[in-house]
């Protein structure tokens, strides 16, 4: 009873649109009232925001979004589409592959998918109408491709499912390499297969010399070096995630005022909404330790383990009874909202269950990454469209095949785990 009302008290406040923090906030201290009266709301309120926020690990997320606002501010996103054009200029669908290299390269640099999806629609959609391509198909690529900053390291996602699912957050960033690069390629076959299907939505476009081609590396150079820097440190065991997210916001700056794109104004600019963006997130930390309690407290957590673990069905039907859970969800929530109400539920349930729990990570974060596209909410969509001034129902039709090709890199990641655990068991031994 009690927890239902805290459930209840959580829905209806985010269907009043309150901000997720607020309303994980209020329903864990109504459920905590009901559970103990207000002692107990105040003995929580004590610790939980110095408990919830003392991680030494949680300094990679300012670490992280810093690094993503100076890569945005030195607006090497562009110039990556421009490269990758100039080599797959004359290859059909090439302009769109281009720009699906182009927002893995940036995803790599930024973790921020809303910001690749925006940086590409500025640069990426514009050059394919010039050269005739269908607007759904360009469209589609862009807020797909968009999507990648989720999952290739490093990436915010995969450093807070870390930190909410108290597993290692080394080991997730490597995790993510092998499904990072798959997706790529899923998405630049989606765009060949469509290219094939109908030649005229996606045609070559112009060649280019060999010295023009040799020059547009100097611009994958730097972007190469800061991934290096910060994967690399934390594969060889130089660095942890937090020494190497620091050092990616100093390669980063230092990438920007070489490009002679860091002002004072743009430096500003750049602090201001990382630590915006970091605020936030630290707010919900704080509100989900709060939730948190409530559930412990209960005790819902340790009886749905119970109660899954008495059920006579195979643990693939609750994994796939899990995953459409969260493609529900990821049609109508943002999705770090979703990890930090879901995975302390579920996580218990997947490894009472025997699943390894940073592949299931991996998982969920490619499921979010769906839900980033698709109906209602669809945020990337609603991104592409804002800046491509492409109608929104366009976007989702062009987007639609992506999706389908994403469900089967989701059941292909399920039938073959080792393509998820393989690299971290063999680089961390």
């Amino acid at each position: 009873m009690i927890v239902a009302a805290g459930l209840i008290v959580m829905l209806l406040l985010l269907l009043f649109g309150m901000p997720v923090a607020f309303a994980l906030g209020v329903a864990g201290m109504v459920g905590l009232y009901l559970k103990g009266g207000l002692d107990m709301v105040l003995g929580v309120l004590n610790t939980a925001p110095v408990s919830s926020t003392s991680s030494y690990e949680l300094i990679t997320v300012p670490m992280f979004m810093l690094m993503a606002e100076f890569i945005i501010v030195s607006r090497i996103a562009e110039e990556l589409f421009d490269s990758a054009k100039v080599w797959l200029g004359r290859t059909p669908a090439g302009l769109a592959i281009s720009t699906a290299l182009a927002g893995a390269g940036f995803g790599a640099i930024s973790g921020s998918s809303t910001a690749s999806a925006a940086t590409l629609s500025g640069t990426s959609i514009p050059a394919m109408i010039r050269h005739k391509y269908d607007p759904r198909l360009a469209s589609g690529v862009v807020a797909i491709s968009g999507t990648l900053a989720m999952l290739i390291p490093p990436s915010i996602a995969i450093v807070l499912y870390g930190l909410i699912a108290q597993v290692s957050i080394s080991k997730l960033l490597i995790a993510g390499v092998i499904p990072g690069l798959l997706v790529t390629l899923v998405i630049i076959l989606t765009v060949l297969a469509l290219a094939a299907i109908n030649p005229s939505h996606a045609p070559a476009g112009s060649s280019y010399p060999l010295r023009e081609k040799l020059a547009s590396l100097r611009i994958v150079g730097p972007m190469v070096a800061l991934i290096m820097l910060v994967t690399g440190c934390i594969y060889l065991g130089i660095a942890t995630p937090t020494e190497a997210a620091s050092l990616g916001a100093f390669g980063a700056m230092m990438i920007a005022l070489i490009r002679r794109r860091l002002t004072w104004a743009t430096m500003w600019q750049a602090l201001f909404n990382a630590s915006r963006t970091t605020c936030m997130i630290i707010l919900i930390v704080m509100c989900a330790q709060i939730f948190g309690y409530y559930f412990t407290l209960t005790g819902f957590t340790q009886n749905l383990v119970s109660y899954v673990g008495g059920l006579e069905v195979s643990r693939w039907v609750i994994f796939l009874l899990i995953i459409l859970i969260y493609l529900a969800l990821g049609c109508i929530m943002d999705q770090i909202a979703i990890l930090f109400l879901t995975v302390p539920v579920v996580l218990p349930v997947i490894t009472a269950l025997g699943f390894d729990p940073i592949w299931f990570g991996i998982i969920i974060i490619i499921t979010a990454e769906v839900g980033l596209v698709t109906p209602p909410v669809g945020l990337n969509v609603f991104v592409v469209s804002a800046y491509s001034k492409i109608p929104v129902k366009d976007i989702f039709i062009g987007v639609t095949p992506h999706v389908i090709a994403h469900m089967f890199v989701i059941l292909l990641l399920a039938a073959f785990p080792a393509l998820v655990t393989w690299l971290p068991s063999t680089v961390l031994q």
